[in-house]
C-alpha cells in the first residue's frame, strides 16, 4: 500500500507564516541594510574622496563634511605655518579650489577684512565679506564651525595667520552642507523601498503558499461536488493541501467511491433480477396461456419459478446483507465450534444441494485433534455457501467436482475448496475479493450473480480475525482458502 504523504495542518500552516512575515523581513531588511548600506557607503566616501567612509560619518553632516575636507585643511593649516606667501598665489589657490569643487566646497583668503580670493562662483566677495567670520573668532576658527547664514547652510572651516607683512589673514574652506544630505537622503528612500518589496513579495510568498494549501484543493471539492452533483463519478479527488482539508478530500473520495459502487451494485442487482423475473413471467404466462398442459410440463414450470423465485430471494438477501457490510452493521454471534462436526453437518447439507445440480462433493478432514474456534455459525455457513456458489457459477466441465478439506496449521484452521472450473487467470486472481469485480465484465453472462459475494466473504472472516485467498490454474480449476484461528483457554493462576 502507497504510504500517506503527511500534510501540515492548517494551524501550523498559519503559525509558520505568523512567524515568516514577522522573521523574513526582519532578517532581510537587516542583510539589505548591511551590504547596501556598505556598498553606498563605499560609493559616498569614494565620490566625496574619503578613505576609510563608516556609516557613522555619512549619517553624520558635520562628521562627513569635515571628513571630506580635512585634506585640504590640514594643507591650507600647515601652509599658513610655513609659508603664508603660498596663500597669496593665485595658481595654487586655483589648484586647491578645484580640489574642493569636487567636494562641494571653495577657498576664500581673506587679508585686514577684505576678500583677496574668492572660489565660489555662486557668492561675490562683498557677500562673503558679511557672511565669514573675522579675524579670531573663537567660534570658527575650528575644524567645525558650523554657521547658519540666511537660508543657507554653510560649514566653514577657519585658518587665522599673519602673513609676512605682518597683516592679520584668514583663509576659509566654505563647505554647503545641504550638498551631501540629498545623497544619505536618497540611501534612506532606497532602503525605504527596498523593505517595502521585501515586505511585498514575503507577503506574496505566503499568499501562495496558503493559497495553494487552501484554496486550491477547495476549487478541487468544488469541482468534485459538480460532478457528483451532474451524476458523473468517474473521476478522482486527489489528496492534498493542509491536513484538514487533506482528510476532508480523502472523505470525499471515500464517499464518492461509495457512491460509484452503490450506483453499479443497483445496476447489477437491477441486471441480475430482471433475468429470472422474466423468467418468471414467460413461465406463468405458458401456464395461463395453457402451454403446460401436462402434469410432467407443469410441474417443471412450477418448479422453474420455484428455483428462480429462490434466485431472487438470494439476490436480495445480498443485497440487504451487502448494506449492512458497507454500516460496519453485521450482527455477529459469536460462540465456541467445534469445526470438525460444524463442516460434518454443513457438508451433509451441501450434499443435498450438489446433488440435484449433478455435483460431486469430497470432504476430507486432516484435523489432528478437535480444535475449537470462536465463531458466528450462520456467517461462517454464509462464507461457504457463497464460496461454493461461486464455484459452480464458473464450472465448465461435463464432471463436476468439489473437495472440501480441513488441515491444521498451528495456531489456526485451514480450509480448502476446491474446485474442477474454468480457472481464474493471474492478473485477476488478487482482483477477486474486490466489490463488484468478475472476471467475465460482460453483463451479458448467463452466470448471474451480484459480483459482491466473495467481497462479502473477505469482510466476514477479516472480523472474525482470519483471512482468505486463493489459487488458480486457467483450465484446471481453483482453490479458495481460508484460515481461522483456534481458540485457547488461558490458565488463570
Amino acid at each position: 500500500m502507497e504510504k500517506k504523504k503527511k500534510s501540515m495542518k492548517l494551524r501550523t500552516r498559519v503559525i509558520i507564516s505568523f512567524f515568516i512575515i514577522i522573521l523574513v523581513p526582519i532578517v532581510m531588511c537587516a542583510l539589505t541594510f548591511y551590504f547596501f548600506v556598505g556598498y553606498k557607503t563605499k560609493s559616498i566616501g569614494e565620490k566625496y574622496g574619503l578613505a576609510n567612509a563608516t556609516y557613522r560619518t555619512i549619517s553624520n553632516n558635520t562628521l562627513l563634511l569635515n571628513a571630506m575636507t580635512a585634506e585640504e585643511y590640514d594643507e591650507v593649516e600647515k601652509t599658513a605655518k610655513s609659508d603664508t606667501s603660498m596663500l597669496e598665489e593665485t595658481d595654487y589657490l586655483a589648484i586647491l579650489n578645484a580640489r574642493l569643487k569636487k567636494k562641494q566646497s571653495f577657498i576664500a583668503v581673506c587679508e585686514n577684512g577684505t576678500i583677496i580670493y574668492n572660489g565660489s562662483a555662486e557668492l561675490s566677495s562683498e557677500e562673503l565679506e558679511n557672511e565669514l567670520p573675522k579675524y579670531g573668532d573663537p567660534g570658527a576658527n575650528s575644524q567645525g564651525g558650523v554657521y547658519f547664514r540666511n537660508e543657507k547652510q554653510w560649514m566653514v572651516k577657519q585658518v587665522d595667520y599673519e602673513n609676512v607683512d605682518g597683516k592679520e589673514c584668514s583663509a576659509f574652506i566654505v563647505t554647503k552642507t545641504d550638498q551631501i544630505a540629498p545623497q544619505i537622503t536618497g540611501m534612506a528612500r532606497e532602503l525605504a523601498v527596498v523593505t517595502v518589496l521585501i515586505l511585498v513579495f514575503t507577503s506574496l510568498g505566503l499568499s501562495l503558499w496558503i493559497y495553494r494549501g487552501v484554496i486550491g484543493p477547495l476549487g478541487q471539492l468544488k469541482k468534485a461536488t459538480q460532478n457528483i452533483k451532474d451524476g458523473n463519478l468517474d473521476f478522482t479527488v486527489e489528496p492534498c493541501g493542509v491536513a484538514e482539508i487533506n482528510d476532508l478530500c480523502e472523505d470525499f473520495e471515500e464517499m464518492r467511491i461509495r457512491l460509484k459502487e452503490n450506483k453499479e451494485l443497483i445496476s447489477n442487482i437491477s441486471h441480475d433480477l430482471k433475468t429470472p423475473i422474466t423468467a418468471v413471467k414467460g413461465y406463468v404466462e405458458g401456464i395461463m396461456d395453457g402451454v403446460a398442459n401436462t402434469p410432467e410440463k407443469m410441474d417443471r414450470y412450477i418448479r422453474t419459478i420455484y428455483n428462480k423465485a429462490n434466485e431472487m430471494d438470494r439476490l436480495i438477501n445480498e443485497l440487504t446483507f451487502y448494506s449492512k457490510i458497507d454500516t460496519n452493521r453485521i450482527p455477529y454471534t459469536f460462540s465456541k465450534i467445534h469445526i470438525a462436526d460444524y463442516f460434518d453437518d454443513c457438508v451433509e447439507e451441501l450434499n443435498l444441494e450438489l446433488d440435484a445440480q449433478h455435483v460431486d462433493l469430497t470432504y476430507f478432514n486432516y484435523l489432528e485433534d478437535d480444535p475449537v474456534v470462536i465463531a458466528d455459525a450462520e456467517q461462517i455457513k454464509r462464507v461457504i455457501n457463497n464460496i461454493v456458489s461461486n464455484s459452480i457459477k464458473y464450472m465448465d466441465k461435463s464432471h463436476k467436482v468439489i473437495n472440501i478439506r480441513l488441515r491444521d496449521v498451528g495456531d489456526f484452521v485451514q480450509v480448502e475448496i476446491e474446485d474442477n472450473g474454468k480457472g481464474i487467470a493471474t492478473k485477476d486472481l488478487t482482483k477477486i475479493f474486490d466489490r463488484f469485480y468478475r472476471t467475465d465484465a460482460s453483463r451479458n453472462s448467463t452466470r448471474g450473480g451480484s459480483g459482491i459475494g466473495l467481497s462479502i466473504v473477505k469482510k466476514i472472516l477479516e472480523d472474525h480475525g482470519g483471512k482468505v485467498w486463493a489459487t488458480s490454474k486457467e483450465g484446471v480449476g481453483t482453490t479458495m482458502y481460508f484460515v481461522l484461528r483456534k481458540y485457547q483457554e488461558v490458565p488463570v493462576s
